[in-house]
């Protein structure tokens, strides 16, 4: 069985700002196939399953990435702000959409997801 291990959050404030903090004895399993990381403007952290899978990171210390949004590590892909660093809300949008269709090529062997319009 394939699982995504996680713990529950709450919310605590150090210095006035928000800060997320384990809850202790909270940690459970989700069975599951895929996994979607949403990291928001804070990027990518390297000590998580970035670094267990062995991904690559820009300069900048996104996750290397090619045309396909194809990290550095086969079938493994990434976008927005994890690939690209902080962005727009539009680009994140537009970048899963692009990822979407090198994953459907990856795995179909081509795909027919139409192309984001050219800016």
């Amino acid at each position: 069985m394939r699982a995504l291990r996680a713990v529950r959050l709450d919310w605590q404030t150090d210095n006035g700002r928000p800060v997320m903090q384990e809850r202790p004895g909270s940690e459970f399993e989700l069975p599951c196939e895929l996994v979607l990381l949403a990291l928001g403007f804070l990027g990518p952290e390297t000590d998580t399953v970035v670094s267990q899978l062995g991904c690559n990171l820009t300069e900048r210390g996104n996750l290397k990435a090619g045309p396909d949004y194809q990290t550095t590590v086969p079938g493994v892909f990434a976008c927005g702000d994890a690939r690209r660093g902080q962005s727009l809300v539009v680009w994140a949008i537009w970048e899963g959409r692009e990822a979407a269709r090198g994953v459907d090529a990856y795995l179909m062997g081509e795909t027919f997801l139409p192309a984001s319009p050219e800016l």
